[in-house]
Formats: structure tokens, sequence, C-alpha cells
């Protein structure tokens, strides 16, 4: 019989740990990527819009509207927008009437220049890493882009709530034993 070199035995070596592999996974011993996948369930994320400028009469985004998101410059889908709340940029002005030192006041220097957080909704996969939508985690700082027919805003994700409501996947299949 022919002497076996270092090669051959590297090959059998890396058939059998496939082989091994395969059967691991076969029987539910090694999650596959899948199998991470603890449920599904409705989020709420809160997109945080600094220094938009509107010089329009109203801000463009509205509740009960749809709007396109991008998640690192990756176009996603049209998601529902449940809240839009937009605030003007104030200063900072001392007082002289008032007990308070310090009183908040629209900003002069920049009146079209607005702050604003969008609430949006979304089905995601609830994994041990939290939510993941279209294989990206829906993170805070996560930065997106919100367009419509008449605006495209950059923004950062500054919140993400998941539904108390949650579908669990069978788990009885992924605890198998054999």
């Amino acid at each position: 019989m022919k002497k076996f070199n270092i090669v051959d035995i590297i090959i059998v070596l890396g058939v059998a740990t496939a082989l091994i592999v395969g059967i691991m996974t076969a029987k539910h011993f090694r999650q596959t990527a899948d199998k991470q996948i603890e449920a599904t369930s409705a989020i709420t994320f809160q997109v945080f819009l600094r220094g938009v400028t509107v010089t329009g009469e109203e801000f463009p985004i509205k509740p009960d509207d749809k709007t396109f998101i991008t998640i690192r410059n990756v176009p996603y889908t049209e998601l529902n927008v449940l809240k839009v709340s937009s605030e003007a940029r104030q200063t900072v002005v001392a007082s002289q009437k008032s007990k308070e030192q310090y009183i908040l006041v629209k900003d002069p220097a920049q009146p079209a220049i607005f702050d604003a957080v969008v609430t949006i909704t979304d089905t995601a996969k609830i994994t041990k890493d939290g939510a993941v939508v279209d294989g990206n985690k829906i993170k805070m700082g996560l930065p997106v882009t919100l367009e419509g027919k008449n605006y495209k805003f950059n923004g950062t994700i500054s919140d993400v709530r998941v539904s108390s409501d949650v579908e669990v996947e069978d788990a009885g299949a992924n605890n198998l034993v054999g």
C-alpha cells in the first residue's frame, strides 16, 4: 500500500470535519443562522432629523403618511409614519422679567431650521442582538434616509421599541435531540 503524505492527511481530516459538522447541524446540535430568530414582532423606531431646512408653511412629513426608508445607503421599503414632532431651532436668552435666569426662544438667525423626530413602524425579526429588518440590525445611532415625493432627509435612529405582542416561532422544533 502506498504511503500517505501530508496533503492526503489534510484532505481526509477536512472531509471528516465537514461530515461531523453536517451531522451536528442535521441533528440540531449546531445552530444555523435561520435558527437564531427568536420571534417576529412589530417594532417602532424614532428617527431624529437634526437641522432640517424647511421654508414652506408646514413640515413635509405627516402622521399616517408613508415614507420610503434607506438604511445604510441601501434602499429598503416604504413604511408607515405614526407620529411626527418638529420644532424650530431655539436659542438661550437671558430673561429679565421671569424668575428663570434664561429662557428658550425661536432662533432669529435660523428661522427655517428645524429638528424633528419621526416615529415609524415595521415588522422585524427579533434575535438575541435585537431587531433585524431586511438583514440590518435596527439600533440607535444607525444612519437612515427618509424620502417622500417632496423631501429627502438624512437622520439617525434615536429609539427602538419592540411591540409587546410577540408571535413566537415554534421553538420546540429547534430543541430536538436525536
